[in-house]
């Protein structure tokens, strides 16, 4: 039987969590590289947090995704005056 080794375990929990975010992002094509340097970023983070070291906030996955509601939903929510019937 063959055992895997550090740098073994380290590729497949990178490997998984590329997966992860893949299926998170809804299977975007051609993402893959972000999607890789991403898990290795977090599996660094989870291994920095392993040795006592506290992680740092982790980023958005999705790059330009919108914070904030969309101007027509703001104002559609905000209590005003009603506007007049037309004659």
């Amino acid at each position: 039987m063959e055992t895997m080794t550090m740098t073994d375990d380290r590729q497949e929990r990178i490997r998984s969590r590329a997966h992860h975010i893949w299926q998170e992002e809804g299977q975007p094509a051609g993402q893959h590289e972000r999607h890789w340097q991403q898990a290795t970023a977090d599996i660094d983070q989870e291994d920095a947090g392993s040795s006592g070291l506290k992680k740092p906030a982790r980023k958005a996955a999705v790059a330009g995704k919108a914070k904030t509601a969309p101007k027509e939903a703001k104002t559609a929510a905000k209590p005003g005056k009603p506007k007049k019937a037309a004659k």
